[in-house]
């Protein structure tokens, strides 16, 4: 049976278990390391834990981390439980009224009144950046916080499940279709949540993760378990989506603003300019080369739109000179991207039509 924590919160363009699990046993031992400079919802370091290696995921934007933090260093469930009736417990409706009137129009489409005010009052008491619990149960709610309205796993009004739609257009869409936020009680929703996902055993090991600029990763060397000889990651692909757009409203409940934000978390969501992605590989492989141990293996799945996939692999390539240790490019091979989600979500747009999987030795 598929490890339930796998989609403890559905998240925009990842890549599956499967190609890490792939890579992981064709390129690694049991107890080596496994490192994801750009892990998004933690399927690389969760995956490496199921298979008994030690991992290292880091992502800058608060939502992957928070989701992959909950899923590698997962508290007991009775600790969970335990923590959601403590906290319903100290819930006063009362004293959340006057900052849910004061919320933007979307939030009084998005939400029920109840609803509402419980999230305001989880969204300020979960310390999820210091506590492993309060970080699972921030990570069930961001999982729950939109979706199908119709379900009962779901908050929200009708939204997609991977990202947050702009609040005017959401507005509009409700508005033109009658629709009405649910009534759900959170408390009840988390609770039932919590049990489907620990009906799998969490991994016994904990994973080491970080929410930091992948050029800055080198600074955390000292605290990365030795030696590092795998990293399988999958960059932002270029020109395709904003992270910090597509994922406003779970950002909003880790802390921020009520309503989209650009360039505050990152400077790399969205690259338009090839030169300015090219960069950021290339940011990449210099980490990378003070990261990795003697002979390391990389493997990257990387989408370009516009791009030849060969083209795609020698400019990968070509990066990985900035790395000033000696690079080889072992092999690569395109497939056709799955699920094509950007142009689901964004009409007219193309997005990567291909995805292009390079295997490299740093020596």
């Amino acid at each position: 049976m598929r490890h339930r924590f796998h989609a403890l919160c559905p998240y925009f363009a990842m890549f599956p278990e499967s190609f890490v699990e792939q890579w992981v046993t064709e390129l690694t031992r049991p107890n080596d390391v496994v490192f994801d400079p750009f892990c998004g919802r933690g399927t690389a370091p969760f995956t490496a834990l199921l298979m008994e290696r030690r991992a290292i995921g880091n992502d800058i934007n608060p939502v992957a981390y928070c989701v992959s933090k909950a899923k590698t260093n997962a508290p007991a469930a009775s600790q969970v439980r335990r923590r959601l009736t403590m906290l319903e417990q100290g819930y006063d409706r009362d004293e959340w009224e006057a900052e849910r009137r004061s919320l933007p129009e979307f939030f009084g489409y998005a939400y029920g009144r109840e609803t509402l005010r419980q999230l305001l009052y989880l969204r300020q008491r979960l310390h999820w950046r210091k506590s492993d619990t309060d970080c699972m149960i921030a990570a069930v709610t961001l999982g729950s916080l939109h979706g199908d309205g119709a379900s009962a796993s779901y908050l929200s009004n009708q939204m997609p499940r991977t990202i947050s739609t702009k609040p005017g257009y959401s507005v509009r869409y409700w508005q033109e279709h009658g629709m009405r936020p649910p009534k759900r009680n959170a408390f009840d929703v988390l609770r039932r949540t919590v049990s489907f996902r620990y009906a799998s055993e969490p991994p016994s090991d904990r994973a080491l993760v970080l929410s930091e600029d992948v050029r800055d990763l080198p600074r955390y060397v000292h605290t990365f378990p030795r030696p590092v000889r795998f990293a399988i990651t999958s960059p932002p692909y270029f020109d395709t989506t904003n992270y910090e757009e597509d994922q406003w409203l779970r950002l909003w409940f880790l802390g921020g603003a009520p309503h989209p934000t650009y360039g505050v978390i990152s400077r790399d969501d969205r690259h338009e300019k090839t030169t300015r992605y090219w960069g950021l590989i290339g940011d990449m492989w210099r980490s990378l080369a003070v990261i990795l141990d003697e002979n390391a293996n990389v493997v990257i799945r990387i989408g370009v739109r516009g791009m030849a996939p060969r083209r795609v692999a020698e400019a990968v390539e070509g990066t990985s000179a900035l790395s000033r240790r000696p690079t080889k490019l072992v092999r690569w091979e395109a497939s056709p991207a799955k699920g094509r989600q950007t142009k689901a979500f964004r009409p007219g747009s193309e997005g990567v039509a291909v995805e292009v999987d390079c295997h490299f030795i740093m020596v």
